[in-house]
């Protein structure tokens, strides 16, 4: 199965196919809006601006599995993300990351592992997947790693146009 065959539903409820970016860069982020790395919703809405006419998109993907610190419902979720950061890309809606109950598309995203002691599973929030737009998973960046890292953005341009 191609990641574009993932379906997810969205914040809003609508269900949609990983296939309605195709053609696009993503950089999927699993977020809490309780989180000490939360205030990395501006620079993720930053990248989004940035990038979006190149063929780009920060999918934002709640999940509740680090210490309780996205407890809210889908419009507690949306709300906050408008009004505290400015959110204009599009968030999916509240799932697991990771364990039994893990989403299909992070069943998908953590087969890319990452070279270090940790291995494929996301550590904690704000771990971040870049998606070419092909459909294929071409990295994936720790929670320390900010929007505006040097090599964050280089692997981003790396998968846009010139």
């Amino acid at each position: 199965m191609s990641l574009h065959d993932i379906k997810v539903e969205t914040l809003s409820g609508d269900v949609v196919s990983l296939g309605d970016y195709a053609g696009k860069a993503l950089l999927v982020v699993n977020v809490a809006s309780q989180c000490g790395l939360t205030p990395q919703y501006a620079g993720l809405e930053a990248l989004h601006e940035e990038y979006a006419p190149r063929g780009f998109s920060v999918l934002g993907f709640p999940c509740n599995q680090f210490k309780g610190q996205e407890p809210g419902t889908a419009e507690e979720i949306a709300e906050f993300c408008s009004t505290t950061y400015g959110v204009t890309f599009p968030l999916l809606a509240k799932g697991d990351v990771k364990g039994p109950d893990q989403h299909p598309l992070y069943a998908a995203l953590t087969a890319f592992t990452l070279d270090d002691e940790h291995g494929p599973d996301v550590l904690w929030n704000f771990e971040k997947s870049l998606v070419s737009p092909a459909g294929e998973v071409v990295g994936r960046f720790r929670p320390g790693v900010t929007p505006e890292d040097p090599a964050l953005r280089a692997a981003i341009e790396a998968q846009l146009p010139a």
